[in-house]
């Protein structure tokens, strides 16, 4: 079901490569194109929410930082897989973006 996006490719047995491959060059690409209506644009921002989904709250309460020096090969799996799903729209970033807000305290509501 993943599209080809005329992305280099990383080696699949380097999850941690494709990880970081996926959100610093990927998705802030896919992000700036005219059919993507994200609510993040910068690599920082797919890494927080990726982050923060596979820990189930702030990633740094879980991995040491820098998290892509840290991440078991379980977690670069599960990133990878989350970067992959969000990709092909299986998963709702937007969603995603709130929860990791909400965990950080960060979600802006809306004025009454």
């Amino acid at each position: 079901m993943q599209q080809d996006f005329d992305f280099p490719q990383t080696p699949p047995d380097n999850p941690v490569a494709r990880y970081v491959h996926l959100t610093r060059t990927v998705m802030p690409k896919l992000a700036r194109g005219e059919k993507r209506h994200w609510p993040v644009r910068n690599d920082h921002c797919f890494q927080r929410i990726v982050l923060d989904t596979i820990c189930e709250g702030v990633w740094y309460d879980h991995i040491a930082r820098p998290a892509y020096k840290h991440l078991s090969q379980t977690q670069a799996l599960a990133a990878v897989h989350l970067c992959e799903q969000i990709i092909a729209d299986q998963i709702d970033l937007t969603a995603l973006n709130q929860k990791s807000l909400t965990w950080r305290c960060k979600l802006r509501l809306p004025p009454l």
